[in-house]
């Protein structure tokens, strides 16, 4: 019996957040178009979420285009953003219908409006539904958000709102763009790479990891079950000492 089969629901993971990572290394593996790698991924972003919806994990986020993108080349940035509207336009749909809930983080700026307004639409759409918990971290830095955040914070202690001295970790918390959302159990990142990439830096403090060498285009069902399999040999101390916390 794998340890997953024998672990507790309690020890399984509430929220997964996954960064994905190897469409690019998995096209030029054979020879292909980088855009190509990029439509594998999203064959395997809609997998992961059918897994995820299956296996009972409430919050799932991806990591599927950062701030620091932009800085790819133009037509490969087109060709993310193309397969961004073809995802909603295809999946949207299902998603509602199985009770997914979806939203998006990130910023909004050199963000086209048609994309803006499909967004929006996604989050309203299933805003009420009480499924999955789908996050989408899209021209997102977790810097940035940081730096969002304490804006914020300022804005309303500056107008008297917000009393400086009370100013703790669940306030920062409900200023970030995750607000209302656990902080992640465990992040996933494919491909072998081992660093956050400025996904979930303040969110991911007690976050379990695993770095798994699998190219995201062939992370599947069978590649989540195994990292839930690790994390559920895994003892969180939370800075403590003992048993799980």
């Amino acid at each position: 019996m794998t340890a997953l089969a024998s672990a507790q629901p309690t020890q399984l993971p509430r929220h997964v957040a996954i960064i994905m990572d190897g469409n690019r290394r998995w096209a030029r593996a054979r020879m292909l178009p980088r855009v190509l790698g990029h439509h594998a991924g999203m064959r395997a972003v809609r997998a992961v979420v059918t897994a995820a919806h299956e296996i009972g994990i409430p919050y799932l986020t991806l990591y599927s285009f950062s701030s620091e993108n932009w800085q790819r080349e133009p037509g490969e940035v087109s060709d993310l953003m193309g397969l961004l509207r073809r995802f909603i336009r295809q999946d949207l749909a299902e998603m509602h219908a199985k009770g997914v809930k979806l939203r998006f983080i990130g910023g909004r700026d050199r963000v086209s409006p048609d994309i803006l307004a499909m967004l929006d639409e996604a989050r309203t759409l299933t805003q009420n539904n009480t499924g999955l918990h789908l996050t989408i971290a899209f021209n997102y830095g977790g810097q940035d958000e940081i730096v969002d955040a304490v804006r914020a914070i300022a804005a309303e202690a500056k107008a008297g709102r917000l009393d400086p001295d009370a100013i703790d970790r669940t306030t920062i918390s409900g200023f970030l763009h995750t607000a209302g959302v656990p902080d992640p159990d465990l992040v996933i990142r494919t491909s072998g790479e081992k660093r956050l990439s400025n996904f979930l830096i303040w969110q991911s403090a007690y976050a379990e990891f695993v770095f798994t060498e699998v190219l995201w285009p062939e992370f599947d069902k069978k590649a989540l079950l195994n990292a839930l399999s690790e994390f559920a040999q895994r003892q969180r101390r939370y800075g403590g000492a003992g048993e799980q916390a």
